[in-house]
């Protein structure tokens, strides 16, 4: 077992990342001297793939796609002057559409100015705006964000009744690549009638970002929506978030984009350093190889000690996750490969799980993450000469050391202070790590057939239950069990898939349900009008 307590163990674990105000300690993961040497060529190898990628190499052979994320925060990487000029003048663009708007030069029919921002989309399209919210917002400037990010009728809701008298005054964002993600499409849909309801024209408040062409820009050409932003092929959803998709959130809260993006392209140049020492995103991705085996047999608890960074483990979640969760290798052979990601905050998880972390299952490696400012205020003592900022890295240091005693693994990421460049260095970072880590456990990071398998799967319920309504519409004087209707519909074992859709239509008044003293022959019946 390595001595990770020491002073000159830390300083040789201990990076300052130039320009970024961020900092990286790894100095409690023990990883031996000898593993970084024999990951040399294979890292050597990876960080030429990554230059591949931002030449425009394809990444995404499924669907013949390039993966550019990079160019949005470098725009002169782009592989051809026509998708700079795109990158330029979707930027442009942006900072138009807020200046408009904060300016209060874009109004309503009535002439009203806007106050909120309703963001609609799921997975990337809202994950990211929603932690640059979280972590930049400040209180009095620019739009107050609202999220609709999933299909559920009681969340909707909720967000309207908080918008209430104010939907008129509230700016609507639809983002969605295809167009035809159903949650987006669906909490879309609500939002048209919701204002149609209320007097309202949706349009004359909205903006589509999306693909061109698609299912959503050809609907906001039809209904002379506000503006159109695209989003690109070549930018994956969990990727986007330096895109329209979460520049725009962003600019309408009068976050300083200019240095959001610097943030991240000082990371990718700290990115493609050959020297392992002098590279965070490879330093991160090596730790993680090393904890699980290079097989994810560790997960990582993110444990941010900043409330404004408690959503950066939702981000993550999907950008790791989705990306590194993958079945089969770039051989094409099974591997069933991941990177489980969870995580809450600090200190609250000092009452939640740390009591396992410390003393359960040691199946985990911690992702610290400290922010060495406290607040933008004057503090105020809870004791002599103690702030509550002081407790805060009290219980971190604690928490570091706890987990040190039983050889539980940890890394530290510091932030000198939470600003637009440090959060744009903060995503950066995590991005390329990802993309390093694919390529050393040779795994294909940016394709996503489970997910599409899920969508799959939700439609083939969906008309099912089309089926099933059907079944009772036809006669409805007649009342039937599970085995009766599967039996009728000729559906073979799928007796519980029609189970929980009937209890679901029966909840919401949409079939009417006999009840018996079993809830398997409960019988069920078109609604009785």
């Amino acid at each position: 077992m390595i001595d990770t307590s020491g002073w000159l163990h830390f300083q040789q674990h201990f990076f300052s990342i130039p320009g970024t105000g961020l900092s990286l300690d790894t100095s409690q993961m023990g990883v031996p001297t000898s593993f970084w040497e024999e990951q040399s060529d294979p890292l050597q190898q990876s960080l030429r793939h990554m230059k591949e990628l931002e030449a425009g190499v394809i990444a995404n052979a499924d669907e013949q796609r390039q993966v550019g994320h990079y160019w949005l925060r470098t725009p002169e990487l782009a592989p051809t002057p026509e998708l700079r000029q795109a990158i330029e003048q979707t930027l442009q663009q942006v900072q138009d559409i807020a200046t408009q708007v904060l300016s209060r030069k874009w109004t309503n029919k009535q002439g009203q100015y806007f106050r909120h921002g309703l963001v609609i989309g799921i997975g990337g399209s809202a994950l990211g705006p929603q932690f640059i919210d979280h972590a930049l917002a400040q209180q009095g400037q620019g739009l107050k964000l609202h999220y609709l990010d999933n299909t559920d009728p009681d969340g909707f809701e909720q967000v309207f009744a908080e918008l209430g008298e104010e939907l008129p005054q509230t700016l609507c964002l639809v983002i969605s690549k295809s167009g035809s993600t159903q949650e987006t499409r669906n909490a879309m849909l609500v939002t048209q009638h919701v204002f149609q309801e209320a007097g309202l024209s949706f349009g004359k408040q909205a903006v589509a970002v999306t693909s061109t062409g698609s299912k959503l820009d050809q609907l906001a050409i039809q209904e002379g929506w506000y503006a159109r932003l695209p989003m690109w092929d070549w930018v994956g959803g969990r990727t986007s978030v330096f895109s329209a998709v979460g520049l725009l959130p962003a600019a309408l809260q009068g976050i300083d984009l200019k240095e959001l993006l610097m943030g991240a392209r000082l990371m990718d140049q700290h990115g493609r350093e050959k020297e392992i020492s002098r590279n965070p995103a490879a330093q991160l991705a090596l730790n993680w190889w090393y904890a699980g085996n290079g097989r994810g047999e560790k997960a990582m608890v993110v444990l941010p000690y900043k409330d404004r960074l408690s959503l950066f483990s939702n981000y993550l979640q999907q950008l790791v996750m989705e990306s590194l969760g993958k079945e089969r290798d770039l051989e094409g052979r099974v591997v069933r490969q991941g990177l489980t990601v969870y995580g809450n905050k600090g200190s609250t998880d000092q009452h939640a799980y740390v009591q396992q972390l410390r003393e359960g299952r040691n199946d985990f490696f911690a992702q610290f993450l400290e922010v060495l400012k406290d607040q933008e205020g004057p503090a105020v003592a809870v004791d002599s000469n103690v702030t509550s900022g002081d407790y805060l890295l009290g219980f971190l240091l604690g928490t570091r050391q706890a987990l040190r005693e039983k050889q539980r693994q940890s890394m530290t990421l510091t932030l000198d202070s939470i600003t637009p460049c440090s959060i744009g260095a903060l995503i950066a970072l995590f991005e390329r790590a990802v993309g390093i880590y694919a390529y050393l456990v040779g795994i294909n990071a940016y394709h996503q057939p489970g997910v599409e398998a899920g969508k799959k799967a939700a439609g083939a319920v969906l008309q099912l239950q089309g089926c099933l309504i059907s079944a009772l519409n036809d006669q409805p004087n007649r009342s039937w069990t599970v085995d009766e209707l599967s039996q009728h519909l000729q559906m073979g074992e799928q007796q519980v898939t029609i189970f929980k859709v009937l209890e679901h239509l029966a909840a919401n008044g949409r079939v009417d349900r006999h009840q018996t003293d079993s809830s398997f022959s409960n019988r069920y019946q078109a609604k009785s009008v």
